[in-house]
């Protein structure tokens, strides 16, 4: 019955692609996504994270943007 592929932005790998389900923060946090228009049932790709903790870069809507890992974590995505 629950067979969605469900990981963490901060676990996917670079050039996966899927749709943001949930996002497990405060509404500071979620609102600071949304701002970056990270919202749950959008699209998006993982473009590239650095060694360990570094910034991790992904594309929402055409447009690149960079977030933190500790963002990262909290950002639950279905892979495609």
């Amino acid at each position: 019955m629950y067979d969605r592929k469900l990981i963490t932005l901060a676990r996917m790998q670079p050039g996966r692609s899927g749709v943001v389900v949930q996002i497990q923060g405060g509404h500071g946090l979620v609102n600071r996504l949304n701002a970056l228009g990270i919202i749950p049932g959008k699209k998006i790709i993982k473009i590239s994270s650095m060694l360990m903790r570094g910034p991790i870069t992904i594309q929402v809507d055409r447009v690149q943007v960079a977030i933190g890992f500790g963002m990262a974590k909290k950002i639950m995505v279905e892979l495609d």
